[in-house]
């Protein structure tokens, strides 16, 4: 979704309807350019105002904003010719309502967005007006606290509404020490549900804030514009055109120097520039063809050649099996060798024993080792294999034990160990001295010093071992592949 920049008019039509056509046309060209970056909106404001101002306070000439709102009344056809020229120029239309009967207008005119203004930010009975219209909803909360955030998030997310939520500070000008940026992470954070934007009252030739705005992650920015003349004169806060295109090419700058919020692939550059400063891997000895490489065959020394295995790519999971002879001293090139990287397959196997063990709600003690047992190699994890947290290992021992959906552990026995098996959660197929027995959730079996055992499950299981010491040296497998298998364990702490 591209960011979505809003163009607030609010009163500099001046209550001049052509005046405030050629703003917007004006403002229409300053975007020129830009469409491939920003999506674009135009934003009015609507007061009833016979209702709005209190009958006793009308024609007042010394309140502020009653001589600026009489001032610049305009018809409800002449706002309606405002919206179609919006319209009419690639716009959405957002508007923003300060009573009830304004909310009434704004459906009436066919509006996209309401934008609720912070003034009227908790106005409870504009906001049950407001929540009525089926419309997205934007709302700005200068000076609001966190309390009152979360009630008016919870209102309209509650309600379904599409809600943005935008930091403003309501300083008009807003000088720079006031600006408090970091809001936008802050809202980020507590309102994940949320679209978060920068609302700016700064001064219109500040450039600065919306880089650091989009760094933050904004993406809906909205400012005041204006098309000052002799006659309607620039206040300090509204943006000119020019200073509009100044400020979006700000913004699609600070865009580019951002990136992308995924992570991101480096480039063919920066990837040789990496490869250029890593140690290779290079032959000892003479290593034959079809050899599995061990470390006791290569050494790791810079510079590395072109193409050449690095000690980055050299980790238990992953396996290199020579093509060709390598003489001693060669480099150990990635076209000479077969490679089998098993990392990924891990993780697929860990991904797998947290839905499980969370499918049958079991408890799992914090920082608590993982233990994949792959007998015949990671590759064949899917068919024979087994992962084991333990618990404790003393004169007692306790082990939670998951074996993934059609898994089989291979038959082995113990000489010292004692072993007693509660089933948690699952199916569990067992073979006692080659004698079958299904289990389920809440059996127990026990399984006597040098008896072999066999399990299987089709759905997948969770169950306890509860026994005595455990001894690396004390399991005896009937098949003998499984004990020249020298990598048949991994071990992870960080997993959970």
């Amino acid at each position: 979704m591209k960011p979505l920049f809003v163009f607030e008019m609010a009163n500099n039509h001046m209550g001049d309807v052509d005046h405030g056509v050629r703003t917007i046309r004006a403002i229409r060209e300053a975007c020129e350019g830009f469409e491939d970056a920003f999506d674009f909106a135009f934003k009015l404001q609507y007061r009833d105002l016979d209702t709005f101002i209190h009958s006793s306070m009308r024609g007042r000439d010394d309140v502020k904003y009653i001589k600026r709102f009489e001032e610049t009344r305009l018809s409800d056809e002449a706002f309606r010719s405002l919206v179609a020229e919006m319209a009419a120029q690639g716009f959405r239309t957002v508007c923003t309502p300060f009573d009830e009967p304004s909310v009434d207008r704004i459906e009436a005119h066919g509006i996209h967005t309401i934008k609720i203004a912070s003034c009227s930010f908790t106005d409870w009975p504009l906001l049950e007006r407001i929540a009525r219209a089926d419309k997205p909803v934007i709302a700005s909360t200068a000076g609001s606290t966190l309390e009152e955030i979360d009630n008016v998030v919870s209102f309209f997310l509650h309600r379904g509404k599409d809600l943005t939520l935008m930091h403003c500070v309501a300083e008009y000008p807003t000088p720079d020490d006031a600006l408090q940026v970091n809001q936008i992470g802050l809202l980020r954070e507590r309102y994940p549900d949320c679209r978060i934007g920068y609302s700016t009252h700064e001064s219109p030739d500040n450039t600065v804030a919306v880089m650091l705005a989009m760094a933050k992650g904004a993406s809906v920015f909205e400012k005041h514009v204006v098309l000052p003349t002799e006659r309607y004169p620039a206040n300090a806060y509204s943006a000119d055109p020019g200073q509009i295109r100044d400020w979006l090419t700000a913004a699609r700058r600070a865009m580019q120097i951002c990136g992308s919020n995924e992570r991101y692939a480096p480039s063919t550059v920066e990837r040789a520039s990496l490869n250029s400063l890593r140690r290779g891997v290079f032959a000892l000895r003479d290593i034959p063809a079809g050899a599995e490489i061990d470390n006791s065959m290569i050494e790791f020394a810079f510079p590395p050649s072109e193409g050449q295995v690095t000690a980055n790519e050299w980790s238990k999971y992953a396996r290199f099996v020579a093509n060709e002879t390598i003489a001693a001293g060669a480099p150990v090139m990635h076209v000479g060798v077969a490679e089998h990287h098993l990392r990924s397959k891990v993780l697929q196997a860990v991904t797998a024993v947290k839905t499980l063990l969370k499918a049958g709600n079991i408890v799992v003690p914090g920082k608590s080792d993982l233990e994949i047992s792959h007998h015949y190699g990671m590759e064949r994890f899917d068919e024979f294999g087994l992962t084991m947290v333990t618990v404790v290992n003393r004169e007692y021992c306790k082990k939670l034990l998951v074996m993934l959906p059609d898994q089989t552990h291979p038959e082995q026995y113990h000489e010292q160990k004692e072993e007693t098996f509660v089933v948690l959660h699952g199916d569990l197929t067992l073979w006692l001295d080659g004698e079958q027995q299904q289990a389920k959730a809440g059996d127990v079996i026990t399984v006597n010093r040098g008896v072999r055992h066999k399990f299987h499950t089709e759905g997948g299981v969770v169950f306890e071992e509860i026994s005595s010491t455990h001894y690396r040296d004390d399991s005896f497998y009937t098949d003998p592949a499984i004990a020249q298998n020298p990598r048949r364990k991994t071990w992870l702490t960080y997993w959970m």
